[in-house]
């Protein structure tokens, strides 16, 4: 039966056209019931449909077999309580699915996922296709009226069909909604109808699904006080047209880890001036959450502010206590000089949220019987929640997730819902969960459709495989990796040729070969994007199978590979440059520290050591050429940790020493890289995937500046060679470690690098390594990015074929978005595991006394760096319930001054580190100066690091006061 419709559209030139679809309606599309015999059978796909006799839950206001059917504000704003394993046998009709997809893209995914879960018994009912269920849009009607009467017919045709239906028991369908109108006009039409919170409370023998219940009304929620403390939030129409006359400006909101009232709004768009919107106080944060797109509204410039240098956190304190944080706002007020202003604005609306479940715990209510409590999240940049649970007492101590549903004008915290209890705060196991969460790190394990697509085993080169392949099994290939690395990625082989020049091979592993375009194996990596390597736990991009077996190029077995290979004069100067797909059979596979051993070894001259020595000749000659031409050699203190064959606990924390052997592997996997990025480029000039180091601008240099100016050295910033050639100067005779902390300073001034397609941007220059060209081709089993650039440059060399993604600058925009998103996310989790296994590392040593230096000056702390740990942590000087020592802080000159004694940028000085647990959601390493001694400040420094350890709240109070 083909009907059709009709509708006016609007142009992106402005010009009505008028449209008309057709539309089919069918009278075979099942209702999926398993015991319905009147419709054909339910095509095959995941999911198994609807039960016979539905099991769950327990109703006591539908007691009998039924089915739920949920409205589209239900299933967006309750999908918590639809993934719990209780809720079975929903019905989803298309007019909800197709509402959902155009206004919540995390949610659609997520109901996807369910209605795909076969213990969930979900079943998604093509209603708008079905003859008896689709309905027109009568005239005067909205489309939202429309679509919530396409519902009630639904849930009517469900009832009076499965009427029909031959069973014990007749199943009804009862609907779910908790929009008023929708519910009363569905009992006048004869339909069960209940609300979300209606019928879980009527599951009563699951009472602690009521905490799982989405505050989407803030009816009878506001505090008792009832007074507004926030501005109103401008329309969402309105404010498109203010950023339409420019009024607004549009951006990303990011609020500060260090200073809960400060926060920056990154502005869209190609203007440069006011790219950094600076906004202060809680009125002008309006209730945006971190990285929210907000519409802001820039102030006058006499109200511009700087950015702040306190160190503020949010302690809790009474919900209506706002004079205290207007106290707390007075201090950023601080008098400045007037080029430290910067642009400065408030938040005027909400364009969109982009709120998640959150990772923290619960601080639960001091009143007695209290439901409402506070919910501390783990990321400090997130404000906390006010969530209503009656599982205080369980939850207590434990690690939970919970999801905001709103943020009203009188509350001084948003409203949630406990979504999910992860586990005991500090056990390992749950805290490494927390930080994958927290990180956003896909880490669940690998679907069985993802592994369907792996090759069956056992796995052998057959003669397809050899076509378009060289036979490199001769060669004396030889891998160089960190120890216990099982994914080796890359691969080496180095000898001279007849005519006295040299061949220098760069075997990487062929993981596209694996992994072809499409396929649910290749969506999955291009998910993931990255490995990420925690200190006790590697997440793979790729299954095992791939990763530690067929693609890592072990050592004595035959692997497929992607070749680059150079033929170079003596001065390391490229001759010849060919590309190759391979088989290579690799001779050893050494660690940094044996490969080394071999290179100084004076006994060892077999065709392995000879092989090493002249790739390491080779990389001395790259590294110096690289250097020449401005490539920056910067530090960053990385700490490797020595565990506990049965605890697994960190029992040695100690910098990583690099060897020249580390510096040889780089050298080549940078040449290939660069060679490889020409080459694709050169063939695919509009969709090569590179990857580029933007120059940081003037003023990121101004803290380094600055600090070498305190020590009498010049930096030089106009060029990346200028920089490096003043950081090679900028040598102290007494002070040796002090070009290591320069280094480490200009670290922090540089820019992210990010991938991009060539046809969408101009500027490819690798800043960090002085390259007009670079890209990522050396690390597939671990990068997403590697195995398009295989995928481009196999196209290249004729030894594979094309797809249309692959030629799609747009889709590529896209990968290279997510990738630089993933590869940020994983750098983070990094970090995080870092400083969680350093905090097991000082909890059973008790106070450590260590040499640190000064890294930067804040207004009322400084940032230390301990290089025997490369551990950076900050020494505050300020801090709660303790007597407050005279501060003056020198910006031009960075440097603070505590009472008498004077702190600048590289001092030494001596701290006593250890772990403060006293709060179990955020324990951190405590730093107290000791040397040089600030009277009346370790001392208080001291004590209120014992009583935070050891004594109970009051007590600890009547001690600090």
């Amino acid at each position: 039966m083909l009907t059709s419709r009709t509708f006016l559209k609007r142009t992106r030139a402005g010009a009505v056209v008028k449209v008309v679809r057709e539309h089919y309606l069918r009278d075979d599309i099942p209702c999926g019931a398993a015991a319905c015999r009147l419709c054909p059978p339910r095509p095959a796909g995941p999911g198994l449909g609807l039960q016979a006799q539905p099991s769950g839950a327990a109703s006591s206001l539908c007691p009998g077999p039924h089915y739920l059917l949920p409205d589209t504000n239900l299933l967006l704003h309750q999908i918590d309580i639809l993934e719990d394993p209780v809720i079975k046998n929903v019905i989803v009709l298309q007019t909800v699915l197709q509402e959902v997809r155009n206004r919540s893209a995390p949610v659609y995914k997520r109901i996807r996922d369910v209605i795909q879960n076969p213990e969930k018994h979900f079943y998604s009912f093509t209603n708008e296709h079905h003859r008896e269920t689709y309905i027109k849009q009568e005239q005067g009607e909205s489309s939202n009226d429309r679509n919530d009467r396409a519902i009630r017919v639904a849930v009517k045709w469900y009832n009076e069909h499965l009427k029909k239906i031959d069973s014990e028991e007749k199943i009804q369908v009862i609907f779910l909604t908790n929009d008023r109108t929708n519910k009363e006009k569905a009992l006048e039409e004869g339909i069960a109808a209940y609300t979300c919170e209606e019928y879980i409370k009527s599951l009563t023998a699951n009472p602690d699904l009521v905490d799982r219940l989405a505050c989407v009304s803030d009816e009878g929620k506001e505090i008792e006080s009832g007074k507004i403390i926030f501005p109103e939030h401008i329309p969402l129409s309105k404010l498109q047209q203010g950023i339409k006359s420019g009024i607004y400006l549009q951006g990303t909101y990011r609020a500060s880890r260090e200073n809960y009232l400060e926060a920056t709004v990154w502005v869209h768009g190609d203007a440069e001036e006011n790219k950094e919107i600076i906004i202060q106080g809680l009125k002008h944060l309006n209730r945006a959450v971190h990285e929210d797109i907000v519409a802001v509204e820039l102030l006058t410039k006499d109200e511009w502010v700087a950015p702040s240098s306190v160190v503020l956190q949010d302690d809790g304190q009474n919900e209506d206590d706002i004079e205290n944080e207007e106290e707390k706002e007075n201090i950023l007020k601080t008098c400045v000089s007037k080029d430290m202003l910067r642009p400065t604005g408030k938040v005027v609306g909400i364009i969109k949220r982009n709120w998640r479940p959150f990772c923290g715990m619960l601080s639960k209510s001091q009143i007695k019987e209290a439901r409402r409590h506070l919910f501390t999240p783990a990321d400090r940049r997130i404000p906390r929640i006010r969530i209503e649970t009656r599982q205080a007492d369980t939850l207590e101590g434990q690690r939970i997730i919970v999801a905001i549903d709103g943020w009203p004008r009188n509350s001084r915290y948003p409203n949630g819902h406990f979504v999910k209890n992860l586990g005991s705060a500090g056990d390992k196991e749950t805290e490494t969960e927390v930080l994958l969460l927290e990180h956003d790190v896909p880490h669940q394990p690998f679907s069985q459709n993802v592994l369907s697509f792996l090759p069956k085993m056992p796995w052998s080169i057959t003669e397809q495989d050899m076509k378009c392949r060289e036979d490199l099994r001769h060669l004396c290939v030889c891998s160089v990796d960190p120890p216990g690395c099982t994914d080796i990625d890359d691969a080496l082989h180095c000898r001279e040729t007849e005519n006295g020049n040299i061949e220098v091979g760069v075997h990487i592993a062929d993981v596209s070969h694996f992994i072809r375009p499409g396929n649910a194996l290749d969506e999955e990596s291009a998910k993931r994007g990255t490995t990420v390597y925690l200190c006790e736990k590697r997440i793979d991009m790729v299954p095992e199978l791939l990763s530690s077996n067929l693609c890592s190029l072990r050592s004595n077995v035959d692997r497929l590979a992607f070749s680059c290979i150079w033929e170079m004069n003596q001065k390391a100067e490229i001759l010849k440059t060919r590309f190759t797909k391979s088989v290579i059979n690799s001779k050893a596979s050494l660690t940094y520290a044996e490969a080394q051993m071999r290179i100084d070894s004076a006994t060892m001259n077999d065709d392995i050591t000879t092989s090493l020595r002249g790739l390491n000749k080779l990389a001395k000659i790259l590294k110096k050429k690289r250097i020449d031409n401005g490539a920056l050699t910067l530090s960053s203190p990385e700490v490797r940790f020595h565990m506990d064959s049965e605890t697994h606990d960190p029992i040695d924390l100690q910098t990583k020493e690099l060897k020249e052997t580390n510096s040889m592997v780089e050298e080549f996997m940078l040449l290939a890289n660069v060679s490889v990025a020409q080459k694709i480029y050169d063939e695919f000039p509009e969709f090569a995937l590179l990857r580029k180091h933007p120059a940081p601008p003037p003023s990121n240099y101004d803290i380094l500046v600055k600090a070498a100016k305190s020590k009498n050295l010049e930096i030089k910033t106009d060029s990346a060679k200028a920089l490096a050639e003043s950081l090679d100067r900028a040598e102290s005779p007494t002070f040796p470690y002090l070009n290591t902390l320069l280094r480490i300073l200009a670290t922090r001034c540089m820019m992210q690098a990010v991938y991009f397609c060539s046809g969408m941007d101009n500027d490819f220059h690798h800043y960090g390594l002085a390259s007009p060209i670079y890209t990522h081709f050396t690390s597939p089993i671990r990068r997403y990015a590697d195995i398009i650039v295989h995928r481009l440059l196999a196209v290249a060399i004729g030894a594979d074929s094309t797809y249309p993604e692959l030629t799609d600058k747009h889709k590529l925009a896209d990968i290279c978005k997510n990738l630089n998103y993933r590869h940020k996310m994983s750098q983070y989790a990094q970090r995080a595991s870092v400083a969680f296994h350093t905090q097991l590392f000082f909890k059973n040593k008790g106070v450590v006394n260590e040499d640190a230096y000064v890294l930067f000056v804040r207004k009322n702390a400084v940032v230390v760096l301990i290089p025997k740990y490369g551990l950076e942590g900050t020494v505050f000087f300020e801090e709660k319930g303790k007597p407050t020592p005279r501060l003056d802080y020198n910006n031009e000159v960075p440097s603070l001054t505590v009472e008498d004694t004077t702190l600048h940028v590289f001092d030494k000085v001596k701290v006593n580190i250890m772990l403060d647990a006293s709060n179990i959601q955020h324990q951190k390493i405590r730093m107290v100066l000791v040397e040089p001694k600030i009277l009346g400040s370790d001392v208080s420094a001291n004590l209120s690091t014992e009583i935070s350890n050891n004594e109970p709240e009051k007590k600890k109070k009547k001690l600090q006061k």
